[in-house]
């Protein structure tokens, strides 16, 4: 049995300060050593996050990210156990300037599409809010 959290964050300070290219080197980097997988997806304001992974190791890296002082308002979505992972590799989505929302919702879509419905649910609508930026 392997624990699956699904949470949300904003961002703490000037959004032009994160660099999604960086943020997910490190979490591929970070992650792959604590056995942890799942989804990222930043909007330009907002994190929406799976993990999945062994119980400690995923509370490991969910309490790294909560002392990350770049996140504020963190709201844990779903903390359930599944059988196996369901987003496998590590992936990690976010919105480009100028994307269009569809292709944007239907590439989020493609990366959650072995999810539970409702956990593919939540990233899809996330997706297709109006992006702040």
């Amino acid at each position: 049995m392997l624990r699956q959290l699904v949470y949300i964050s904003s961002v703490k300070g000037p959004a032009a300060a994160i660099d999604p290219e960086a943020i997910l080197q490190a979490s591929r980097r970070n992650n792959a050593r604590a056995g942890v997988t799942g989804l990222l997806y930043y909007d330009g304001r907002r994190f929406l996050q799976a993990l999945e992974g062994e119980a400690e190791a995923v509370e490991r890296v969910y309490r790294h990210i909560a002392a990350d002082p770049r996140h504020h308002a963190l709201v844990i979505l779903s903390d359930r156990t599944v059988d196996a992972r369901e987003f496998g590799d590590w992936a990690m989505g976010y919105a480009t300037k100028g994307e269009d929302k569809a292709r944007l919702v239907a590439r989020i879509a493609g990366m959650a599409a072995t999810a539970s419905p409702e956990i593919r649910a939540t990233f899809e609508s996330f997706a297709g809010l109006k992006r702040l930026f």
